[in-house]
This record gives structure tokens, sequence and C-alpha cells, in this order.
């Protein structure tokens, strides 16, 4: 069984790494015809068409990811952690790819476009990076006791916990998004709206995976 979970995973790893690439190439080829000297705030306007593509091409990278957590599982539930896996190492690497061909981001603080939909994402390199990371862990744990024979209970109170902490951090990425939009410049990130959201998530975490962490331990 751990030989399926590692083969899986890392399957799904070496196409999440491959699409961040992707992904990576893509946004160097628009920087170049858009910000020649470097990305940087204030946002410039893309034409109309150019546009409509990276919107399309956004929602395209959710639907690649998860086919192919649709097709590494028949239950739901882990077809969600290979998701969130999925996405994780996709949005890591993006940064690593762009870091390694472009030297970009200059440092985890700086700022970025994280997403065009439903409204422009804007925050720190880093916040995205957390949030990966936490799936990426997340789906690890949920797949690893599974493949040990394990009977998940996933309490109501943590699914709601994760729902509203997720909430809450998409927040801190559009909370100042009506500034950004006639000033065109950020402000400074609400990192105590990100905390907060990180902390619910973690917390739903602790709740549904502490009794098995004992079990495992005794």
């Amino acid at each position: 069984m751990i030989k399926i979970f590692l083969k899986r995973f890392s399957l799904i790893s070496a196409y999440s790494i491959a699409m961040a690439f992707l992904e990576a190439a893509v946004v160097i080829y628009l920087r170049k015809l858009f910000y020649p000297s470097g990305f940087y705030f204030p946002v410039k306007n893309m034409p109309s068409d150019i546009l409509v593509v990276e919107l399309l091409r956004e929602a395209s990278t959710i639907v690649m990811l998860i086919t192919v957590a649709m097709m590494a599982s028949k239950k739901n539930k882990e077809r969600f952690s290979y998701f969130i896996y999925s996405f994780g190492v996709w949005d890591i690497f993006y940064y690593i790819w762009l870091y390694l061909m472009i030297g970009w981001p200059e440092s985890l603080l700086t700022y970025d476009i994280l997403f065009l939909i439903p409204v422009i994402w804007v925050g720190p390199v880093l916040a995205p990076v957390i949030v990966s990371l936490t799936m990426i862990v997340s789906a690890i744990t949920y797949i690893l006791f599974i493949e040990k024979g394990y009977d998940i209970d996933i309490k109501r109170s943590s699914l709601i916990l994760a729902c509203t902490g997720s909430f809450i951090i998409f927040l801190s990425f559009i909370i100042d998004l009506k500034h950004i939009i006639s000033v065109n410049t950020p402000i400074g990130y609400r990192w105590w709206v990100f905390n907060l959201g990180e902390f619910l998530i973690i917390a739903g975490y602790f709740i549904t995976f502490k009794n098995y962490f004992i079990k495992r331990k005794s």
C-alpha cells in the first residue's frame, strides 16, 4: 500500500511541477511584453482579448488539477486530498521556476497578482506559499492514514473551521481591492486577517487528526 501511496504522489508531483513550469513560462512571456524592465505596481492594463485568455488560462489550470485528482482515486475525499496536494505543489513550484528563470520574486514578501477569478487577488508571495504548504501537509496526512487502514471521520466542526478559515484568507487577498483598482498599488497586506484564517484551518486539521495521531503512537 505504501508503494502505491508513493507512486501516486510521485506522479502527481511530477505532473504539478511540470504544470508549474508551463504556467511560469507563460507569465515570463507576458512580462516580457508588458513589463520589459521587470514586474511592478501599478499594474498595466491588458487588452481585453489578452485578459480573457488569461482568465480562461487560470480556469483551465484548475480544471487540469481537478482532472488529475479525479483519476487518482474513486473516492471523493481522496480526490479532494489529491487536488489540494497538486494545487499546493503547483503553486510553490510556480514561484520556484520564476525565481530560477528570472530571479523573481526578490523575496517572499514581494507582492504579486495571485489570481484573477472571480476578482483580483493581491498579496505577498509568502501568503500563498504558506497556504500551499498547509494544503500539502493536510493532503498527505489524510491519504497516509487512509493507506494505513484508518477510517478517517472528518468532523463537521473541522469542515466549518476549514471553510471559514479559507474564506477569511480569501478576504485577506481582496480586502483592499477597491484601493488597488483606484490607485493600482497595494497599501500593505493584512497579515492579521490571513493569520486568523490560517489558524482556523489548522485548528480544523487538529480536530480531525489528533485522535489518529494518538492511536498511532499507542
